[in-house]
């Protein structure tokens, strides 16, 4: 294997290969993600590297029923919940 990626670019890489069509974003567990992540870094664990990748504003984790989404900063959905619904009944 040629030289490893670093966490953010393999984060990256798999978030765009991995999701769904439709989807901007991956279910950690359910894409292997995780499993995939560990057998790269060799057991390293993917919750701190996504989560330190998170707080750099590199990408963006929304929990999820099973797990967390990983989305890339410029595709993740915006604002929050409480947000969205509020700008919908057109209360915002």
């Amino acid at each position: 294997m040629d030289a490893k990626l670093s966490h953010e670019e393999f984060v990256k890489k798999a978030v765009v290969s991995l999701r769904k069509e439709g989807y901007k974003g991956i279910h950690t567990v359910y894409s292997g993600f995780n499993e995939a992540f560990k057998k790269y870094f060799e057991g390293e664990n993917p919750v701190e590297a996504t989560n330190k990748l998170a707080t750099e504003g590199k990408i963006v984790i929304r929990p999820v029923k099973g797990g967390v989404m990983l989305y890339l900063p410029e595709e993740a959905p915006g604002g929050s919940d409480a947000s969205q619904a509020l700008k919908k009944m057109g209360l915002d």
